[in-house]
């Protein structure tokens, strides 16, 4: 009789929006880390973060969309959300936002919101593609700063594909996540990326194009028992990981993604 063995699936974050605090549970917290940079930022930084390293996830991410407002605000030639000048960046929060990370955990990754869900006007530029260049270069500076404290690596979450920012910042350490992609979109990612984040509901769009594109690894987001099996259909099981995008407050999501991520063979 043969034995089957259950086997664990390596577990990715890619980052969580934590909820806004209530006022007094924020200056207590504040109160806490009195000496160091301490915001709403980083309080959600700290909570999108360590429900991941209680739950023993492989690949922590720390961050999520609601770093937007920090890094608008580090750009240097922005005012009221409208681009004045050249933008330039001041990494001083920035780098105490990573130094906050990697005193949890060094070389976690960090999320972040793709360019352009920033939603910034330009006013100065007047040109897509000089603008899209000076922006691209404004996050590798912001990226750079991060990862010369000690972060791996940037998960850029978008709610759509726009290829020249993919283009220019898509590498092995900037890995972008659009959650609800469609075909089109897992196309713009699949030039870039050789690994995709995908629901179990969009795992037939992704196997369909097996053919057209160098796919090398699959990180099912919100994994069941099926959408696993179904993979390992097509794949081998270190071509397959497990990944989660918290969007709820139940303290849960974690533990129960890892717990998930298993296998029988």
């Amino acid at each position: 009789m043969t034995m089957v063995k259950l086997h664990k699936l390596t577990t990715r974050a890619f980052g969580a929006e934590p909820g806004m605090p209530d006022v007094a549970r924020l200056s207590e917290w504040i109160a806490e880390h009195r000496g160091t940079t301490a915001d709403i930022t980083t309080y959600q930084l700290f909570q999108s973060f360590a429900p991941q390293l209680s739950a023993g996830i492989g690949h922590p991410c720390a961050g999520g969309m609601f770093c937007a407002d920090r890094i608008r605000s580090s750009f240097l030639g922005v005012d009221c959300g409208c681009v004045t000048g050249e933008i330039a960046v001041n990494p001083e929060a920035i780098i105490e936002d990573a130094a906050g990370i990697v005193v949890q955990k060094r070389n976690s990754w960090c999320a972040l919101p793709a360019p352009h869900v920033l939603g910034l006007i330009d006013n100065y530029y007047h040109d897509d593609e000089e603008w899209s260049d000076a922006l691209a270069r404004a996050y590798v500076s912001v990226m750079r700063a991060m990862r010369d404290i000690g972060i791996a690596g940037h998960v850029l979450i978008c709610d759509k594909t726009e290829p020249m920012e993919i283009a220019a910042l898509a590498r092995q350490n900037v890995f972008f996540f659009q959650p609800d992609a469609d075909r089109n979109g897992f196309e713009s990612l699949l030039e870039h990326q050789r690994q995709i984040a995908v629901r179990p509901k969009q795992m037939h769009i992704v196997f369909d194009l097996m053919n057209e594109y160098d796919l090398r690894k699959i990180i099912i987001v919100d994994a069941d028992a099926g959408a696993i099996t179904h993979a390992l259909l097509h794949l081998d099981p270190d071509q397959v990981s497990v990944g989660g995008y918290c969007l709820d407050e139940s303290g849960e999501y974690w533990k129960n993604l890892v717990e998930t991520a298993v296998y029988t063979r």
